[in-house]
């Protein structure tokens, strides 16, 4: 596997994504703004999700780019992309089961938000979290679950909608999933550990 870490750590391949990285918080932030329409403002910066998670990343690749570790944004963006990325892809196909069909939007969105996950893993060894990085980033997390699921401004799927309490309850252990998958990666003794050239 390690033959993967000079390629993410090319300079071109860091532009590459960053665009895509863009592009897709672009349209991410298009995605919601139905929902962000009629939300109250106090709950603006935790109903986009994904595009925020994405934005996270944007943030990351330029710091690298820079040759640079901003290692907060990194806690932030490898906790949300995996775990919205993870969510994103489940809820599609709860979809598809209880209508028992998915629509392009929905087989695109389980591989881009698949591919989102990954991308934040694949790079850990490039990151420089301490605990309270992670730490900041478990309340942020753990904070947007109950602002989701407590005051109800979580992502609208309305043929979802009977199953809002077991969402609910998998999303919540998802975060603490999400939460040990960066500490694996990124903290615990002995871990792999690269630098950006």
């Amino acid at each position: 596997m390690s033959w993967i870490y000079p390629f993410l750590a090319n300079r071109s391949m860091l532009k590459l994504l960053l665009l895509v990285n863009i592009a897709g918080t672009i349209y991410g932030f298009y995605w919601y703004g139905w929902q962000l329409a009629d939300t109250p403002a106090i709950f603006l910066p935790f109903v986009p999700d994904s595009p925020t998670a994405s934005l996270f990343f944007v943030f990351v690749l330029i710091a690298f780019l820079l040759r640079k570790n901003w290692p907060l944004i990194e806690a932030l963006a490898i906790v949300t992309l995996f775990k919205y990325g993870i969510w994103a892809v489940v809820m599609n196909i709860l979809v598809y089961f209880v209508q028992g069909q998915l629509d392009f939007v929905g087989y695109m969105l389980i591989f881009s938000h698949f591919s989102m996950a990954i991308q934040g893993l694949l790079y850990a060894p490039f990151y420089r979290i301490k605990w309270w990085h992670l730490i900041i980033a478990a309340i942020w997390t753990v904070h947007n679950d109950i602002i989701d699921y407590v005051f109800f401004m979580m992502p609208r799927y309305s043929m979802l909608d009977q199953y809002t309490p077991q969402i609910g309850y998998f999303t919540f252990w998802l975060s603490i999933f999400s939460l040990g998958i960066a500490y694996y990666l990124c903290i615990r003794p002995n871990r792999f550990s690269l630098k950006l050239k």
